[in-house]
């Protein structure tokens, strides 16, 4: 039996074993090195799970304004989770293999629909089961189409304004990109100026794969949570929208709500019209 007491926005492994029945699993690994994630949910994936897909499912396609990972329509994200089978009614769980970057973009867009959704802390490397192999044709299910919560998904402009009002913005990307060192996915390199580098991967402990305490968020969040005393929330993004819902995630868990910046630095490095800051010295 589900206990809704114990749920999210993280589960354990051995919660997940619990509870299997009584939750909707998602598969959703994504990779940027060529691997097939498609490929990688046939050879082996945790029992009763559902792939779900960054590019087809969570995303509408890339543009300009917008990004490479623009949010889905309300309808276009309905149809693609009626066609994985979920209607909403049972409690979400997504995992991915990379300790929550991937699967924190679906955590996030239900959790904006006010449905129960948790991400398995450890992901795949966390869950001691055995593994299914094969693909998987779901039962096709009707999700409600409700609209997106527009305070909570803010634009570039209003991203510059935040830096102007002295608001606090995350980039949720590697300190490598964040400098601006040269890199193939950035179509320029550095960061809006004025936001703060907190990289994703820095909210997982090294040792064990798992999310960090809520004292270590607390404490790696420090110059959030004291911006946030000021009333207004906190905004995040990284290269496309997706692995920033992990930092969000992480605000989440010390009690902090705070906004996604979809575009990111797909659509604003895009912008030639906005400034761009960078701490690479030229030789």
């Amino acid at each position: 039996m589900c206990r809704m007491e114990d749920f999210g926005p993280l589960v354990s492994a051995e919660w997940l074993a619990d509870n299997l029945d009584a939750v909707k699993l998602f598969d959703s690994r994504s990779y940027l090195d060529g691997r097939s994630a498609p490929d990688a949910f046939v050879e082996g994936h945790l029992p009763g799970a559902v792939f779900v897909s960054l590019d087809d499912d969570l995303s509408a396609p890339p543009s300009q304004p917008g990004g490479r990972h623009p949010f889905p329509t309300p309808a276009a994200f309905a149809s693609a989770m009626g066609r994985l089978g979920y209607a909403g009614a049972k409690p979400a769980v997504i995992y991915d293999d990379v300790g929550g970057g991937m699967a924190a973009r679906l955590w996030f867009m239900l959790t904006l629909l006010d449905i129960p959704a948790a991400i398995l802390d450890g992901g795949m490397h966390a869950w001691r089961g055995e593994l299914e192999s094969g693909a998987v044709t779901p039962t096709p299910a009707v999700f409600d189409e409700d609209p997106w919560p527009t305070d909570r998904l803010i634009s570039a402009d209003q991203i510059a304004a935040r830096i102007k009002a002295d608001g606090v913005v995350i980039d949720a990307r590697n300190s490598s990109r964040y400098v601006g060192k040269p890199n193939r996915i950035d179509p320029r390199f550095g960061h809006v100026p004025g936001a703060i580098n907190l990289a994703w991967e820095d909210n997982i402990d090294d040792f064990t794969g798992l999310m960090l305490s809520v004292d270590d968020l607390r404490h790696r969040y420090v110059e959030v949570l004291e911006g946030s005393e000021t009333g207004q929330r906190p905004a995040a993004y990284c290269g496309s929208g997706v692995t920033a819902c992990h930092d969000l995630l992480a605000l989440t868990m010390i009690g902090v709500e705070a906004d996604l910046y979809v575009g990111s630095w797909s659509e604003w490095g895009a912008d030639e019209t906005r400034p761009v800051e960078s701490d690479v010295v030229d030789d």
